[in-house]
């Protein structure tokens, strides 16, 4: 992660949310809604990295989507949306071909009988009756999520974009799930492991976090020596690994703390908020 360019100051700051910009709670403080604003005026840009599918940034104006500029653009789902919270719009997708997505889907639930399944896709979500689903009544949440049966599910149609597959089984410990459904996707996925209690969540082949913000980097002419990215579990690794410099929050899975080049105060204490007003504002 750290580069000879490890003490300049960068051109973007690239965040996770749950866990590492938002609170517990998923709520922005005052702290770093001042900070994280306070960012472009200092020639800073920002941009935020989550695994939230697209409809769960439309009440976050505080950190995207207040204006219809880049700073209203996200990356979301992993790396398998760009949306600009503004408009509404998903401006790129990067997923599953149906018919892929929906063999894995059958494959997964036949090694997982008692699990559910869900699909994000570029026009909200598809969740069988069997998906354990705890977001319902959160913001954005409800209105953009189908309940589909197991063999709705594999008929789907061929236009959408399937940007991840969603496994749920909650009897299953984390680690023990996270491995045996490793062990049947293969080559065929990437298994993304975000905090939440056995929850799989599979994107295509090729589609992480990093490689989108990398791209995204390009397109403004942003080399990865110019770039700061902070995170809190093991799905913002390759982000953290491929920026210049990558910062763990206090609270971060083990595996993020031991690999990342820095370390911040936890997400309830603004570490992320802090620890840029100390060395860029």
């Amino acid at each position: 992660m750290a580069s000879s360019h490890d003490d300049e100051r960068p051109h973007l700051v690239a965040s996770d949310l749950d866990g590492t910009l938002l609170r517990s709670d998923g709520s922005v403080s005052a702290r770093t809604g001042e900070v994280w604003s306070a960012l472009a005026g200092a020639g800073v840009e920002t941009v935020v990295v989550t695994a939230r599918p697209p409809r769960w940034l439309h009440h976050l104006s505080d950190i995207v989507g207040g204006t219809r500029d880049a700073h209203s653009v996200a990356i979301c789902g992993n790396g398998a949306f760009v949306y600009d919270v503004a408009d509404r719009v998903v401006l790129e997708s990067h997923g599953f071909e149906p018919g892929v997505a929906r063999g894995l889907v059958g494959d997964l639930l036949r090694e997982f009988p008692n699990a559910g399944a869900a699909v994000e896709t570029d026009r909200g979500m598809y969740r069988t009756r069997a998906y354990p689903d705890q977001h319902v009544g959160e913001p954005g949440h409800d209105t953009a999520v189908g309940d589909v049966t197991d063999c709705e599910l594999a008929e789907l149609p061929d236009d959408l974009v399937v940007g991840k597959i969603l496994i749920r089984d909650e009897a299953w410990s984390d680690d023990a799930f996270v491995a045996d459904v490793t062990q049947c996707l293969g080559e065929r996925g990437v298994l993304a492991y975000s905090g939440a209690g056995g929850l799989a969540e599979i994107s295509a082949p090729g589609v992480t976090k990093a490689v989108r913000l990398e791209a995204w980097c390009l397109e403004r002419g942003i080399g990865r020596e110019a770039v700061w990215a902070f995170g809190d579990m093991p799905n913002d690794l390759p982000m953290l690994d491929w920026a210049s410099r990558g910062v763990a929050v206090a609270n971060a899975h083990e595996d993020v703390l031991a690999a990342a080049d820095d370390r911040c105060a936890a997400n309830d204490e603004d570490g992320v908020a802090e620890y840029l007003a100390r060395r860029l504002l």
